[in-house]
């Protein structure tokens, strides 16, 4: 049976509906021809940090400062030098995987102040991305701050960069939110062409002996799927913007289940940090072997069947159900 596994994300016909997340995977050149060649149908290349550049563009400023202050004589003496600024090095290796990836490279930018939002996303259209993903990572640690104005500069952020760039801009969002539905919707309103579900946050735990922060990576479990599938079905049927899963992805029927839900594409960071990048490959057969059992003859076919369908209120009673059939079933027995 052929199958057709085509999905469209923020305006890219991809391949299939296997996306590369952001990771260390995708940081330099190297490592992301390595997951095209894997077969990812799009890269998410590592986030550009603001704070990372404005650090390395001091201490260079700092370098080059002292050394022209500190032997003045002898500067005749040597030819002019040269340097390039600390996001050069970045957007190269972005210009050159947009040429020889072979598949849309989407740079993932998250800023820290809205001088930097914009200045990066436009450095990023330049260099080649074919779309911009703004990570919104951001703890509301002044206990002042309100909800709505933790979202509105959000919005803000995703409009300001709307009017400066022309290519597809898509919102990496955090699940922290009072009203998730409701910021998915005014991000769609505001611009937004894909939205992805959700930031991981990982939180620095803490060493009781050093009395220090505890800053391990933990990568993401097969449960936390549930969260971003719950929000996609809910969302899918009345977002206008496109949907991404991202966390908790580790299996061809976890793609399934993310299309089911009327996400349209699921994407992927963890389960290639610990099978390589060739895991694409699986993820991918099984998908396509899964469709062929159900006797699926393309994505289009199934893509938010599961979808929540009826009101709010509907999806409300429906999802009280489940939760209450969750805590009332039966414990596995650990006396033994």
């Amino acid at each position: 049976m052929t199958m057709d596994i085509r999905t469209n994300y923020l305006g890219l016909n991809l391949a299939h509906p296997v996306v590369a997340s952001a990771s260390p995977l995708t940081a330099d050149l190297e490592s992301i021809l390595r997951v095209a060649d894997a077969g990812a149908s799009a890269i998410v290349m590592a986030s550009v940090f603001e704070e990372d550049i404005r650090a390395e563009e001091l201490a260079e400023a700092a370098l080059w400062e002292t050394g022209e202050n500190s032997q003045p004589e002898a500067s005749g003496y040597f030819p002019t030098m040269h340097h390039t600024a600390p996001l050069d090095g970045r957007l190269a290796v972005l210009r050159n995987a947009a040429e020889r990836a072979g598949v849309p490279i989407i740079a993932s930018l998250n800023g820290s102040t809205p001088a930097g939002w914009l200045r990066f996303a436009k450095d990023m259209e330049q260099a080649g991305a074919a779309a911009i993903e703004l990570n919104f990572w951001h703890v509301p640690t002044n206990p002042d701050e309100t909800g709505a104005q933790v979202e509105e500069r959000c919005i803000q952020v995703l409009r300001d960069v709307r009017a400066q760039v022309k290519v597809p801009v898509s919102v990496k969002l955090s699940p922290f939110l009072s009203a998730p539905g409701n910021m998915v919707k005014r991000l769609a309103e505001s611009g937004a062409d894909g939205i992805v579900l959700f930031n991981s946050f990982y939180e620095p735990g803490l060493r009781s002996i050093t009395e220090s922060a505890e800053t391990g990576f933990v990568p993401s479990a097969a449960y936390e799927l549930r969260l971003p599938l719950m929000w996609a079905a809910l969302l899918s049927e009345h977002c206008q913007a496109n949907l991404a899963i991202s966390g908790g992805v580790h299996s061809g029927l976890d793609v399934a289940k993310c299309l089911l839900a009327g996400a349209d594409v699921a994407m992927v960071a963890s389960v290639l940090l610990q099978k390589g990048p060739q895991y694409i490959s699986t993820l991918v057969e099984e998908l396509q072997r899964w469709m062929s059992e159900q006797k699926l003859g393309s994505v289009a076919a199934f893509k938010g069947r599961m979808a929540a369908k009826g009101t709010a209120i509907q999806a409300e009673d429906f999802l009280r159900k489940q939760y209450r059939h969750i805590l009332s079933a039966r414990l596995p027995d650990i006396s033994r």
